[in-house]
């Protein structure tokens, strides 16, 4: 098996809650299907469309203008479907402590660290106080930042060059969404799922380093 090189993580999910497990909190509260509410504020989020989050993503539209397409499919379907509702639901917090320690060990371990998220422009100044972003990854891909979205390969090849061409298959991946990492290891990468308990993909992490190891 070819060695690991470098490890690549997304953000939200993965060093915070997932904002998609509050679909289910905020659908309780408005007596909505969750499965409604997630395609309403985030569309098929496993593809890359003109949605409005995914537009906002790629940073071709401001968040107050996305929130206002989003409020108007909601309204076509009946539900109130309002992305600054899930944001209060979701609520603050700091970042993970053991997926940032486990970050700070492997770069001790002289293994290449990226960020690769999916964001709004909006965000960044909250996301990026949350940890030393730039202290912990030496490439940081942000799809508003870069107009192109996850799960669009384009995104992951961007960070492989950021990394001096570490080549896919040298590459572990993370991320919280089954179809991101499908994406990335359509390239070659390999992939871990981080859970709502980040400790089984932390395990997994470090079995697939050791079994890669030379």
């Amino acid at each position: 098996m070819t060695q690991i090189r470098a490890v690549l993580f997304d953000f939200g999910g993965v060093f915070t809650e997932s904002p998609f497990g509050a679909l289910d909190v905020l659908g309780e509260r408005l007596g909505a299907d969750p499965q409604v509410l997630m395609e309403v504020v985030f569309g098929p989020y496993h593809e890359d469309t003109d949605h409005p989050w995914h537009r906002l993503e790629r940073g071709e539209i401001a968040l107050a203008a996305a929130r206002d397409e989003i409020l108007a499919l909601g309204a076509s379907r009946g539900v109130e479907a309002d992305p600054y509702q899930l944001f209060a639901v979701i609520g603050g917090g700091g970042a993970r402590e053991p997926l940032v320690e486990r970050v700070r060990g492997l770069l001790g371990a002289g293994i290449r660290t990226g960020l690769v998220t999916n964001n709004a422009r909006e965000f960044r100044e909250g996301w990026r106080s949350l940890m030393p972003v730039d202290e912990l990854f030496e490439v940081v891909i942000d799809s508003s930042e870069v107009g192109v979205r996850k799960p669009d390969p384009r995104i992951f090849e961007l960070a492989l060059r950021g990394l001096d061409g570490i080549a896919p298959e040298e590459t572990l991946f993370l991320d919280d969404f089954a179809s991101n990492l499908e994406a990335a290891e359509r390239l070659g990468m390999r992939g871990v799922l981080v859970e709502a308990d980040p400790s089984k993909a932390l395990a997994e992490l470090d079995a697939v380093i050791r079994s890669a190891a030379p």
